[in-house]
């Protein structure tokens, strides 16, 4: 069986590149961590109300840290691209955006922008699925090639 062959234009927009099973284990985690947290909470007879109040709690920062953990993402569309991470979001022009670096061993995508400065971008990862991470690194250099002043590295 032979490897699909490599797109070489640029996919429509408006398109959202996040990753995907990264994303469904820390949703997942989140929602069962906390409903065990609770319903441990709720259940001991030998707690108090303070130490259920402070299990329910608890349940809820963890909970709000790997859902953080899963907000990452990058929505290309017409006008330029909308950089989603762990606490920022950063609206780029498709000018401002010169490379698309995936290098092997990145934990993340990078952007080079036109300022000189690089810009990580979590919403493409490697982690769970490198050949994902691949393609849609791909993916954003045609459109950045296609819609900005970008080169491909």
């Amino acid at each position: 069986m032979s490897a699909p062959a490599p797109r070489t234009e640029a996919p429509a927009l408006p398109v959202t590149f996040r990753p995907g099973l990264t994303r469904l284990v820390l949703l997942t985690i989140a929602l069962a961590f906390f409903v065990v947290l609770t319903v441990v909470a709720l259940t001991l007879e030998s707690l108090g109300p303070g130490d259920r109040v402070t299990f329910i709690a608890f349940a809820v920062l963890v909970a709000g840290v790997l859902v953080l953990l899963a907000r990452p993402k990058i929505v290309a569309d017409e006008e330029g691209v909308t950089v989603v991470n762990l606490t920022r979001t950063r609206r780029l022009a498709w000018e401002q955006i010169l490379q698309v670096n995936l290098r092997a061993g990145d934990p993340w995508l990078f952007l080079g922008l036109s300022d000189g400065t690089s810009l990580p971008a979590l919403g493409i990862q490697p982690g769970l699925s490198k050949e994902r991470a691949v393609r849609d690194a791909g993916e954003l250099r045609r459109l950045v090639a296609s819609h900005g002043s970008g080169t491909e590295a």
